[in-house]
């Protein structure tokens, strides 16, 4: 599976397929809430169906309640073609090409503290050799170097420090989605996926716990705002809400919002 992903994400960069059914405007698509699938059925005037998950839209297409999907490509190459749960669903054409970031509470130091993390991780190789792990790594935005920060601009981080808060409490809690290939479950009870290792790279960093929890994602910047997550990283793409109302780090993938029909 991680061999065939790597595949679509490169294909798919590359340029834009045309299988099967294109977009139409009569069609009826599955779109995740709060999602950028379904800020992209909006924009495109498509008539669609909320659903809790991006999982769902898929079984929403295979079980013909709706036409079609509008999902990431990173989930795509994951979860339907040939070897996956939906091997009798295909992706067509990309509606938007989009970049993932991490997301923090507003004004947060934490953010600069996972760039620097990215920086760190990708020079070394290790951000790469997770990537290939889970077969993402042709999707793999190149991080700039560390930047140095100011003395005074250290000093006022440390005033009110979310780095500070999280390694005095010893957990960074991670909202997060079912959603494969970045965070989800495989055999048992751990949470997986280039999202979910890279988290515990930067806990590990913190010296602290990485603790997982599921977050309805349509309300991800209230659970971020509320204090009940420290972050938000599950395949976030950087929109100009989330950008306004999250402190965000640099984008770290690139992605693209893609339709899903049945191959027949």
């Amino acid at each position: 599976m991680k061999k065939k992903l790597a595949l679509l994400v490169c294909m798919a960069m590359a340029m834009t397929m045309s299988v099967g059914v294109s977009a139409e405007e009569d069609l009826v698509y599955a779109v995740e809430a709060g999602s950028a699938g379904e800020a992209a059925a909006q924009d495109k005037g498509f008539q669609y169906n909320s659903v809790t998950s991006q999982a769902d839209a898929l079984m929403e297409v295979a079980s013909g309640t709706s036409d079609a999907a509008i999902i990431d490509l990173l989930m795509a190459g994951a979860m339907i073609g040939e070897g996956t749960s939906y091997p009798d669903l295909i992706h067509t054409e990309e509606l938007t090409t989009e970049e993932y970031g991490v997301g923090c509470r507003k004004g947060s130091d934490l953010a600069a503290y996972i760039n620097d993390v990215f920086a760190e991780t990708y020079a070394d190789g290790t951000m790469k050799e997770i990537a290939e792990k889970y077969g993402v790594q042709e999707a793999l935005v190149e991080q700039p170097a560390i930047e140095e920060e100011s003395e005074a601009e250290t000093e006022a981080a440390a005033e009110d420090s979310d780095v500070a808060a999280i390694q005095e409490k010893g957990t960074l809690v991670v909202g997060i989605t079912d959603f494969a290939p970045m965070d989800y479950k495989e055999d048992g009870d751990e949470w997986i996926g280039f999202d979910a290792d890279m988290a515990r790279i930067v806990a590990e960093k913190l010296g602290v716990e990485a603790e997982f929890v599921e977050i309805d994602w349509d309300t991800k910047i209230m659970e971020l705002d509320a204090g009940n997550i420290d972050v938000v990283w599950n395949g976030m793409t950087l929109t100009d809400e989330v950008k306004a109302a999250m402190e965000c780090t640099k984008p770290y993938c690139n992605n693209a919002q893609v339709i899903v029909v049945p191959a027949e």
